[in-house]
């Protein structure tokens, strides 16, 4: 039993022991999380004590956010509305009166709405306010700041009569208070008849006129078709209406009547173009009424209450002035020229048009809106033009071109075109650097060539060839004019051609050789050419021109379609004078030789700025057929290029057996259509030697150098020789530019060496055979040398052994191409002034008068040649009978 209660006692103790340890345990746990708990307590208070300033900094960025944002939105919104603005009103219509100046809006465009200040909106940039006026409504001032109603009407009138055009603005002024002393900036305008003031007891009158041209307007300009003036301008381009503003400036109380009538203009004017601008007289209300109260220190625009508005100041008196002054002169100066639209078909009738029995095109409008027609046919066939410098005759060609280039393809017509006078207004006919484009009728432009005549002549002759190729298929299926040909031959190629030659008496000028033939092949050209559709339209500015012809009344006869322009003398018969008396843009067009009863007056339209005609001539390139080929484009200014030219790109390697004709030498262009190449044949025959003569380095040098050129691109490597040698320092960087690019096939001497060069190639020519190798001395200023040639080397001087190469060398395949500074030069060289120069078959004159060279040409005296800059005169005495001008190809590196 006492072991039992032991037992007991013992389990009992340890139960107890682990429940105290148990608890113990739990109590530190307890203890933990408590210190746990209060750590997070203190943790949660300061936190919760943070956030109200957290919160607080969170609000106020917030805020600041959408602060900036908010202000962000509206100045962009701002900004937005002054874009739309300046749209609305573009230039004149709200520029700054600093920079100011009249521009009128396009053909056809609104003139909208006029700025008169600027809504102030903190934070952005200010915001033009816009009041509508022209083709929108009336203007009703009021308010006690008489000094911002008067700033708000001169602001409205200005800008509308400088955004619209000179003369589309007609004032009516009715200041009884001041008697139009509230206008008098304006008054310029009256010297046009733009501006009418009425007198005090004249209102009624005036709204009475006004009423009627609203009513004549609906009868007879809209008649139903429009609702107003401005739908009618936006479809057909025209306004056949001015603009009629009355600015009404207080008065005495209106009449019964007066009330109607300024009523029924509120109602009906602004679809007419006729507008209000009224100060002290009531308007009624009506959605085409802006109510405009100035009041000192502010201004309402629009409806009460109306928008806040800082008016602007008033434009400046002699702005005022100045503008309706200019105004009113370009209005007496005449009317504008029309647009070069009007002279084109809608784009799906271009090149609709048949040639066949004639060219006929609009070029310009007459009085009463009708089309003034030009026609080139067997009757008239060629046109005669002109008028003083400044007239517009540039224009006029230009207008013509494109209303016929519109109407015919070139299938139909084709133009050549040159301009003796300088400048490069006819380049853009032809592919330029600038734009690629080219008119697709054009075969030839030239420009610049005042001082080329023989261009000229060279045109003249290649009509003459087409004349006689027409003439001769003519001929062969026994028919007598173009009409007839192409409806036998439809097959052929037969368009009409119309050359037009602008200051055409420089080519007429003087008693040469170029003057005769160019007058004898005009006559023939013109007396013949109408049957073979070439027609001839000669163009001058001054009075001398005309005169030109008049010698020769055969020529001057065929010549039945005569335009003068303003002032223009000679070109209408004797007692016509209807010319003197044209305003600017017009020109009396008359297809009865002049004579006063086949005058008719056309407005010429503006059509020579490169902008009116780039769209058309971009418009037919797209249209071009696949092979059309761009103009050739002769600029007496510029400088060819050997790599250019087309018959330099045309010479290959010749086989190892050379053809019977030989090499060719292509020595510069030659002044004619087709831009051929001046071709010097070095066959083995006696003589193929070519002398350069002259003191122009520059020009020798090239002459030489594309010689050179062209005969290395005729051989493979290897295959020919080329001496080059240089005796004068000025042509130095020349010849050795040569030299590197022939490279192994070319030797280099100098005046030490020279001597070696001359015995070397007289003692090869004395050897048996035929050397196989072609042989070309280059020879940069030989005379240099005379000293070092002169004296003896083994037997025989130097000057000996290149007289031996020039008389033998050609026929054993050895050609000397040199340059003599002179000809006395070149004769001491040959053996004096008692020397034979056959030897010399070809030359090519420079710096020389055509009278030294009295011994190298056939016939008595020399030819009828005068020196120019980078000109030549070519002769070959193998192929010509009269010298040929030749341009030298510039540099080719």
């Amino acid at each position: 039993m006492a072991d039992l209660r032991s037992q007991l006692v013992t389990r009992v103790r340890g139960m107890l022991s682990e429940a105290l340890g148990a608890t113990r345990t739990r109590l530190a746990g307890a203890e933990t999380e408590l210190t746990a708990a209060r750590e997070r307590l203190v943790r949660v208070r300061r936190a919760a004590a943070a956030v109200p300033q957290r919160v607080g900094a969170e609000r106020d960025r917030r805020l600041a956010e959408i602060d900036d944002r908010h202000a962000a939105r509206i100045a962009e919104l701002a900004r937005r509305a002054a874009a739309a603005a300046l749209r609305e009103a573009p230039g004149p219509a709200s520029a700054a009166w600093t920079a100011w100046r009249a521009a009128p809006a396009g053909r056809g465009e609104p003139v909208g709405p006029v700025r008169v200040g600027t809504l102030r909106i903190a934070g952005a940039e200010p915001v033009p306010a816009l009041v509508p006026l022209l083709d929108a409504g009336h203007v009703h001032l009021s308010g006690g700041d008489r000094d911002g109603a008067d700033a708000v009407v001169g602001a409205l009138l200005l800008r509308g009569v400088g955004r619209a055009d000179p003369g589309a603005v007609r004032l009516y002024g009715y200041d009884p208070e001041h008697l139009g002393g509230g206008l008098a900036g304006f008054a310029p305008l009256g010297t046009a008849g733009l501006l009418t003031f009425v007198g005090p007891g004249g209102l009624g009158r005036l709204l009475d006129d006004l009423v009627e041209q609203i009513r004549r307007i609906n009868e007879t300009v809209l008649a139903g078709e429009y609702a107003s003036l401005r739908e009618l301008a936006a479809a057909t381009g025209r306004r056949p209406e001015p603009w009629r503003v009355a600015v009404l400036l207080g008065g005495d109380e209106l009449s019964r009547h007066e009330r109607g009538q300024l009523d029924r203009v509120v109602r009906t004017g602004a679809a007419c173009g006729v507008h209000l601008v009224v100060r002290g007289i009531p308007l009624p209300e009506d959605p085409t009424v802006t109510r405009v109260a100035a009041e000192p220190g502010d201004a309402r625009v629009g409806a009460p209450p109306g928008l806040p508005v800082r008016l602007d100041p008033p434009p400046p008196a002699t702005l005022v002035t100045e503008t309706c002054r200019e105004i009113a002169s370009r209005v007496n100066a005449g009317p504008p020229p029309t647009p070069f639209t009007d002279l084109l078909p809608p784009p799906e009738q271009m090149w609709k048009e048949d040639s066949a029995h004639g060219l006929t095109a609009p070029i310009g409008e007459g009085p009463h809106g009708r089309p003034v027609l030009l026609t080139l046919g067997d009757y008239p066939p060629h046109a005669l033009i002109g008028g003083p410098s400044g007239t517009g005759k540039t224009n006029l060609i230009f207008a013509w071109i494109g209303a016929l280039a519109a109407r015919y393809s070139p299938a139909e017509l084709e133009f050549y075109l040159l301009d003796f006078k300088e400048g490069v207004s006819f380049a853009r006919f032809a592919q330029g650097r600038r734009d690629p484009s080219w008119l697709p009728h054009m075969r030839l432009v030239g420009i610049n060539v005042n001082t080329d005549r023989e261009f000229g002549l060279a045109l003249l002759r290649f009509l003459a060839e087409e004349l006689r190729r027409r003439a001769d298929a003519a001929k062969k299926h026994e028919v007598t004019k173009l009409a007839e040909l192409r409806a036998v031959d439809p097959t052929g190629h037969w368009p009409r051609i119309v050359a037009v030659v602008d200051e055409f008496q420089a080519l007429l000028a003087g008693r040469d050789v170029v003057a005769r033939e160019a007058a004898d092949l005009l006559e023939d050209l013109a007396r013949r050419g109408r049957s073979q559709g070439i027609h001839l339209v000669l163009a001058s500015q001054d009075v001398r021109g005309i005169e030109a012809l008049w010698g020769r009344p055969a020529l001057v006869a065929q010549f039945t379609l005569r335009i003068a322009l303003p002032k223009a003398l000679r070109i209408l018969a004797e007692r016509n004078d209807a010319a003197q008396a044209l305003p600017r843009h017009h020109a009396v067009v008359n297809a009865e030789s002049g004579m006063t009863e086949g005058n008719q007056v056309a407005r010429i339209p503006s059509a020579s700025d490169w902008e009116t005609w780039s769209e058309l001539q971009h418009r037919l390139w797209r249209m071009r057929p696949q092979d059309a080929a761009p103009a050739r484009l002769f600029d007496g200014d510029a400088v060819p290029r050997l790599l250019d030219a087309p018959d330099y790109r045309a010479l290959t390697p010749q086989g190892d057996t050379p053809p019977p004709r030989g090499p060719v030498a292509l020595l510069g262009e030659i002044i004619d259509v087709q831009a051929r190449s001046a071709a010097l044949r070095l066959p083995r025959a006696p003589g193929r030697n070519l002398a350069v003569l002259g003191t122009r380095v520059d020009e020798a040098c090239a002459v030489l150098d594309a010689a050179a050129r062209s005969l290395a691109r005729q051989h493979r490597p290897g295959t020919a020789r080329f001496s080059i040698a240089c005796l004068d320092p000025d042509a130095d960087p020349a010849a050795r530019a040569l030299y590197e690019d022939l490279a192994d096939d070319a030797a280099w001497y100098d005046e030490e060496t020279v001597p070696e060069l001359m015995a070397e190639t007289a003692e090869a020519l004395g050897r048996p055979g035929t050397p196989s190798t072609p042989h070309y001395l280059l020879l940069f200023a030989v005379d240099a040398a005379a000293g070092r040639l002169a004296a003896p080397a083994g037997g025989r001087s130097g000057l000996e052994q290149l007289r031996r190469i020039l008389h033998d060398g050609p026929e054993r395949r050895t050609h000397v191409l040199a340059w003599w500074r002179g000809i006395a030069r070149m004769r001491v060289d040959l053996g004096g002034p008692a020397a034979r120069t056959d030897q010399i078959g070809a030359w090519v004159a420079l710096d020389v008068q055509g009278a030294e060279l009295g011994s190298l040409y056939p016939g008595t005296g020399g030819p009828d040649w005068y020196p120019r800059p980078w000109r030549g005169l070519f002769f070959d005495r193998a192929v010509h009978r009269t010298g040929q001008v030749i341009i030298p190809y510039g540099p080719s590196r």
